[in-house]
């Protein structure tokens, strides 16, 4: 009979995703504030992805022995979950923002809840219980309302707001099945930034946003880092840290968070007030974490190939 992980592992796995979620949500602030400078969607995304990869270059050293002993169809893996977890949901988020708005953006892109539990079954062989299917339809419905206001016309910014929601949900799941080929969470989380940087060197834009930002005051390369580091190092870094006591598909409730932080950032910071409907999609986007982590955290079972890999 499997054995089921202390309760305490499971804590500290949640609260490693609303930390995460907290991170992620200050990128609406920094985005801001760079779009405010000059900078459009799609050059932000650079600055975050190339940035990030520049810093998390610190771990090459210690991931070099693991780096090494990937074979092809390893990398491939990789490859497919940092292409489409990273850069394939920040393009698609980016560019429905420009589509339909920031309010339903926001609102699609978290559509990935329920998203992960498709692919956690098909991929994961993680079983769907109604419980969790209700949480995850609970905290989506929860984002559609704060983002009630907002006005959002019915093009491709739907499609490409969707998925974005797909791929963010597919980061936590196939970084979830890298991880079932026993690699570490700090390699998966290494090759998920360092490989979509390395695509996007490869286009003219990006030299010539670093040119841009070159220009700039010194202040602005705060926000840069606070975009790279901040909003998409530590988050990332804790949200595969995560994945090794969580399933993907309760993980990706607790990333709910993510536009919980910035409305609230939004309403200190730019004064921005909620109306009555909104403030109820706040707290079922609340209840749906509290129940989520009252009723399923305290145990989880060990997949196999976790138990495998403990026994290394």
């Amino acid at each position: 009979m499997d054995k089921a992980i202390p309760s305490s592992k499971s804590w500290i796995g949640i609260i490693q995703i609303i930390t995460a979620a907290v991170c992620w949500g200050t990128l609406g602030i920094f985005s801001t504030y760079l779009n405010q400078i000059g900078f459009s969607g799609w050059q932000t995304t650079i600055l975050r992805i190339v940035t990030a990869a520049l810093l998390v270059l610190v771990m090459l050293p210690k991931l070099w022995p693991h780096l090494i002993k990937l074979r092809p169809k390893q990398w491939i893996g990789l490859a497919f979950q940092s292409l489409i977890g990273v850069l394939g949901m920040s393009l698609c988020y980016f560019f429905a923002v420009i589509y339909v708005g920031a309010g339903p953006a926001v609102a699609l892109l978290y559509t990935a809840p329920v998203f992960s539990l498709l692919f956690s079954t098909l991929l994961l062989n993680e079983s769907i219980t109604r419980q969790s299917a209700l949480l995850a339809l609970m905290a989506v419905f929860g984002v559609g309302l704060t983002m009630l206001g907002e006005q959002a016309q019915v093009n491709w910014g739907i499609v490409l707001g969707l998925l974005s929601g797909m791929c963010y949900s597919l980061y936590g799941v196939l970084g979830k099945r890298a991880m079932h080929n026993a690699h570490p969470a700090p390699l998966v989380f290494f090759t998920s930034i360092i490989i979509s940087a390395g695509v996007l060197l490869l286009l003219p834009e990006t030299y010539r946003t670093y040119e841009q930002l070159l220009s700039l005051p010194l202040p602005t390369w705060g926000y840069v880092l606070g975009l790279s580091l901040l909003g998409t190092v530590v988050p990332f870094a804790l949200y595969m840290k995560a994945l090794e006591k969580l399933p993907a598909s309760r993980a990706s409730v607790f990333t709910i968070f993510e536009p919980l932080t910035a409305i609230a950032l939004a309403t200190i910071l730019l004064h921005q007030s909620l109306s009555l409907i909104q403030y109820v999609g706040v707290v079922l986007i609340l209840l749906a974490a509290l129940f989520n982590a009252m009723l399923n955290g305290t145990a989880t079972r060990v997949p196999r190939w976790l138990k495998k890999r403990q026994k290394v």
